[in-house]
């Protein structure tokens, strides 16, 4: 329900993009885009969130050739968001059982927009594919979480350790009665490990008033990320994998020029 909102909300507010000026009937001389910078908001369908910049180059009326960057966290298909502990006076946040990375992806791409005709972006409404591909920078970040460990003075009492997961603590980190809540996100940050690997997409790119200086425009499309290596994002190691498909719903807004 949330992403169809989303989807129909963007649609009413949102108009066009990659509007190189034509000769119009009632106009002798129009005005030819030759460049265009969009900032990119993207939400896909494992519950993430993704944000990049977008270079493009217009060779044709109806073809652009691009260049982005974007950066976003990418998640295991089944991971399980589970409350904190409400029983303890200190708030913890909900946290993901049996995770041990957080995996956040730096990509890189080029790629091709196409409009499938001239005469739709006369009319204003120009709808098109766009693709692109290129390398990724996979981060892996420790998954910290806030465990229960009891102490003897004063008696009873336990407080709060944040602790990644380990072969030593595994039987706490992976006890649910033992968990608080998942530690603050940026923990972990200075024991970042690197997984190479590439990405490729496929969209359908919807633009609205196609001669518009601004850049507004949605797209729905398929990504794929795919590493060397199985990415180590889960504690079971069988569950972990190397692909990973998400559906994506982007808004671009920028300017041309």
């Amino acid at each position: 329900m949330r992403s169809r909102f989303i989807l129909w909300l963007l649609l009413i507010v949102t108009g066009g993009l990659q509007a190189q000026s034509v000769r119009m009937p009632t106009q002798k001389v129009g005005i030819i885009y030759n460049r265009e910078t969009a900032f990119n908001f993207m939400i896909t369908t494992n519950k993430g969130y993704v944000a990049g910049v977008e270079f493009g180059r217009l060779r044709t009326y109806n073809k652009t050739k691009f260049f982005k960057l974007y950066l976003g966290e990418i998640k295991h298909p089944k991971e399980v968001r589970q409350s904190a502990d409400p029983t303890v006076s200190r708030s913890f946040r909900p946290y993901i059982f049996g995770k041990k990375n957080n995996l956040l992806a730096f990509r890189a791409a080029w790629g091709t927009k196409h409009y499938f005709s001239e005469k739709a972006k006369q009319k204003g409404v120009a709808m098109g594919m766009s693709y692109s591909f290129g390398p990724t920078l996979g981060l892996l970040k420790p998954y910290y979480l806030a465990l229960r460990y009891a102490v003897d003075v004063p008696a009873g009492q336990n407080r709060a350790i944040h602790q990644k997961y380990s072969p030593e603590n595994a039987n706490i980190f992976l006890n649910n009665s033992r968990i608080l809540g998942a530690s603050p996100f940026t923990r972990g940050f200075n024991q970042l490990s690197i997984v190479p690997g590439g990405n490729a997409t496929i969209a359908m790119h919807m633009d609205w008033g196609a001669f518009d200086e601004f850049v507004k425009a949605l797209e729905i499309g398929l990504t794929a990320d795919m590493f060397a290596t199985k990415a180590p994002i889960l504690v079971s190691d069988s569950n972990n994998q190397r692909l990973f498909f998400n559906f994506f719903l982007n808004l671009q807004l920028g300017k041309r020029r």
